[in-house]
């Protein structure tokens, strides 16, 4: 298997891009491919650039074994297209955002997250910033099973 890299990609990268970045890299560790696949996240407005992830999403996920808090929001940039092989929006406006900065780089790279979960009719993950804890549960949910579809992907395509 080749080397894959992963972008997540939400709009402050403190929320949902830096969950679906723990969750991914907890599904990749247990089926031992951290030596074959690099995991980062990053947002498309740079409101939080340096911070740790919201407490809300670094207890949520803590409570299902994922640890956020080494992780620190960066804003997504053009190189970003060079450099990963999956460029993953949260929702249709920073997919939107991306394929404006990617502009003449391999759009091909560029999906929604929940286009690989098979257990959700969403075709959003919500951002759950105004929202009660219950939208952080939803959203840890709905990256999992997106997770796990993303990783059956990328074998598919070893």
């Amino acid at each position: 298997m080749k080397k894959t890299s992963v972008l997540f990609v939400c709009m402050g990268n403190i929320c949902r891009s830096p969950t679906a970045e723990g969750v991914f890299r907890h599904v990749v560790n247990q089926h031992k491919l951290q030596n074959k696949i690099t995991i980062d996240s990053a947002g498309t407005h740079a409101y939080h650039i340096g911070e740790s992830p919201d407490s809300r999403s670094q207890s949520t996920a803590l409570s299902h074994g994922v640890n956020l808090s080494a992780q620190r929001a960066r804003k997504a940039v053009a190189k970003d297209f060079e450099k990963f092989d999956y460029i993953i929006a949260m929702d249709r406006s920073n997919f939107e955002n991306l394929k404006n900065l990617g502009q003449g780089a391999d759009l091909s790279r560029l999906h929604l997250f929940m286009d690989f979960a098979k257990d959700w009719d969403n075709d959003e993950v919500p951002d759950p910033y105004y929202g009660g804890a219950n939208g952080f549960e939803e959203v840890f949910d709905m990256v999992q099973s997106a997770s796990e579809g993303l990783l059956e992907d990328i074998l598919s395509h070893a």
